[in-house]
């Protein structure tokens, strides 16, 4: 049997309300705020994610268990292709859901995740295969370089290698803001590659803070694999890469904002609406004012209350 108000609150008297101009959390505390209230919904958007990233992770069994190997090259090479035409738009379509999220919007995370999807395939599958093929250089790079340097006792080889990996940490920054600005606005590809790169380096304070951020979180998920790999195996589908993207967009979606989507409504002579709450200052005296705040709570008299009795569901 279940009894319900056994521990009942007084909803017969009314609190003073929300004041209209609270101050708003900034900083940290707006990170941590949104990071917590939308935490469930993460889950479910890593969740969406992941199963955009499973081409990928399918590529290991196959190669450990099809013993024919030029079936499972074939095979391995067709995942491959299914992962890198795919793995843009899914960025993009996270994207989308969590800028809703920074904005304080309602969002129905399969809706707006396959919306963002859909809408920015080709653009988002396009800059998806140049960031695996960017992954794909450092990587040879890593394997190459430094081979020859010893093999030809030069360490000259080493200057393509920091070359290398420089232009692959650009092109990280750039992605910072590539997918957000895909998402926010009808920006060509031409010039969401243009802005993205220009924000890689005006906006290196943020770059560097969401950089050191992603590491971290990178950093914990490294400590699960070694030392508790059940929680590991968990939380790559759960919750990897999306609380890393949060990281990303929250210092990145700002630096948008003020570089590329309100000075675009400044040259029309308008007010960025991401930056306000829907409303407008009215000059006019106005009728009704918002009393949030500043009410006296109302109090129903002890002695007219009806005791009452829980209610009981059995």
């Amino acid at each position: 049997m279940l009894i319900l108000g056994l521990f009942s609150s007084n909803y017969e008297s009314a609190g003073a309300g929300i004041a209209k101009n609270a101050p708003k959390k900034e900083g940290i505390a707006l990170f941590f705020d949104i990071f917590f209230r939308k935490f469930w919904l993460m889950i479910g958007l890593n969740i969406l994610f992941f199963l955009f990233t499973i081409p990928l992770w399918a590529t290991l069994p196959v190669m450990y268990y099809v013993s024919n190997e030029k079936v499972s090259l074939i095979i391995v090479a067709l995942l491959l292709v299914v992962f890198a035409v795919s793995f843009g738009p899914a960025v993009a379509g996270i994207s989308k859901v969590i800028r809703l999220f920074l904005l304080g919007r309602h969002s129905f995370i399969v809706r707006d995740f396959f919306k963002g999807f859909k809408q920015n395939f080709g653009k988002a599958c396009l800059i998806g295969i140049l960031d695996i093929v960017a992954v794909l250089s450092a990587y040879a790079g890593y394997n190459v370089y430094p081979a020859m340097a010893v093999n030809y006792d030069s360490k000259i080889f080493y200057v393509p290698l920091v070359i290398t990996f420089s232009v692959v940490l650009v092109i990280l920054m750039m992605n910072y803001y590539i997918f957000l600005m895909m998402t926010a606005t009808d920006l060509s590809i031409k010039n969401l590659i243009k802005n993205s790169f220009a924000l890689a380096f005006v906006a290196m304070k943020q770059n560097i803070i969401a950089t050191v951020g992603v590491a971290l979180y990178a950093a914990f998920l490294a400590v699960l694999f070694v030392y508790l790999m059940p929680v590991f195996m968990l939380m790559i589908p759960l919750f990897s890469a999306v609380p890393m993207w949060f990281i990303v967009c929250f210092n990145s979606y700002p630096v948008i904002q003020k570089y590329v989507i309100t000075p675009y409504y400044e040259s029309r002579g308008e007010v960025n609406p991401e930056l306000t709450d829907g409303s407008e200052d009215i000059e006019e005296e106005t009728i009704f004012e918002d009393m949030g705040g500043k009410e006296k709570p109302i109090e129903k008299p002890v002695e007219k209350r009806k005791k009452g009795k829980g209610r009981h569901i059995s």
